[in-house]
């Protein structure tokens, strides 16, 4: 037998929901409660630590002109 489609799942589901409604039996079982993602967090602390990483760099090259200019000057 062929696996079904996620769409073809849901629509069968609610089929029956609502042939459930009009015949006054009882649907099977509720949906199963979808989990939740925890990727957010992780994202936002690359984000993070990405900014600290141009920070850091943006300084490096700041002093490096300042040197170079120092240099220039003597």
């Amino acid at each position: 037998m062929a696996r079904k489609s996620k769409l073809a799942e849901r629509a069968a589901e609610l089929e029956a929901a609502v042939a459930g409604l009009f015949t006054g039996t009882p649907i099977d079982a509720p949906a199963p409660a979808k989990k939740r993602k925890k990727r957010k967090a992780k994202a936002v602390k690359a984000k993070k630590t990405a900014t600290k990483g141009k920070k850091a760099a943006k300084k490096t090259a700041k002093k490096v002109k300042k040197a170079k200019k120092k240099a220039k000057k003597r």
